[in-house]
């Protein structure tokens, strides 16, 4: 059987493309079936820097595409260290990415696929934006829907994980109303993309389940505090996605958790590449 085509989005500067690495090894080694073709939407990046991307793509047939995207975001958006300005690059996928580009997987760099993204990258999204994952319990849901003014029942949702329709995006999304809602609420925004994200498109957002479609460090620890099976294994057998998300990144020496050895274990495939290099 003909393995099938899969577009994923990146967005990013130079800093991340070893983890850009490291998720994208862990994507194709989960991912047998799949060719993946990567866009790339950036402001800094040098093509120079992108050999070992493209080995590790070369594995499955996939290929790169990088995109210069610096006009489409006005340098006064709000931006910290944490979240550049290359954050909201996700939010504009229907206007950069080619015509024939129907819908895109985007994927944090701080990831590790798991396992086959088949079934997801396949939801119906059918008069839907986006299909993505919330963290977030009752009680965290109607504190950002107080603070973002979101209608009742509209999801908050984390951006690190987005299956985007861009179909319906080049039809309905209006820009100018993304940079309008920026100017008004700049104070609230406090993860700027996925505030926007479920603030303008919340009622058009298909929830997923974060334990298999972004499982986090903090999500593993809440589960098993209230009392439910789960460890290590269950991730490995049960998660898809896992993300490193918020400042406990496990490149770090002071991580804290049990699900950094997925990453240490994609690095150790990483290593046997010709264009690798020890990420200091």
């Amino acid at each position: 059987m003909k393995n099938m085509v899969i577009n994923i989005l990146v967005t990013l500067n130079e800093a991340y493309i070893p983890y850009l690495n490291t998720m994208l090894m862990s994507l194709v080694s989960s991912n047998k079936e799949i060719v993946p073709m990567v866009y790339l939407l950036h402001s800094s990046i040098n093509d120079s820097d992108l050999e070992l991307t493209r080995e590790i793509l070369s594995m499955n047939c996939g290929e790169l595409f990088p995109i210069y995207a610096e006009d489409c975001i006005s340098n006064d958006v709000p931006t910290t260290e944490r979240f550049p300005k290359e954050m909201y690059y996700r939010i504009f996928a229907a206007k950069y990415l080619p015509e024939n580009v129907d819908r895109v997987l985007y994927l944090d760099p701080d990831i590790i696929v798991n396992g086959s993204i088949l079934k997801l990258y396949n939801t119906d999204m059918k008069g839907y934006y986006y299909a993505a994952a919330s963290h977030n319990g009752a009680v965290t849901r109607a504190i950002n829907g107080k603070r973002l003014k979101l209608k009742k029942g509209t999801p908050y949702i984390n951006s690190g994980v987005l299956l985007i329709n861009l179909t319906e995006l080049r039809r309905n999304q209006n820009c100018t109303e993304v940079f309008d809602y920026i100017t008004g609420n700049r104070k609230k925004l406090i993860l700027p993309d996925q505030d926007i994200i479920s603030a303008l498109y919340g009622e058009r957002i298909i929830e997923l389940d974060p334990h298999v479609y972004n499982m986090t460090e903090r999500q593993f620890r809440y589960t098993r505090l209230l009392g439910k099976k789960m460890d290590v294994d269950w991730i490995r057998k049960n998660s898809v996605i896992i993300h490193y998300c918020g400042k406990n990144k496990p490149w770090r020496d002071k991580y804290r958790g049990q699900l950094n050895v997925f990453y240490n274990e994609t690095v150790k495939k990483l290593r046997g590449l010709s264009n690798y290099v020890t990420i200091e």
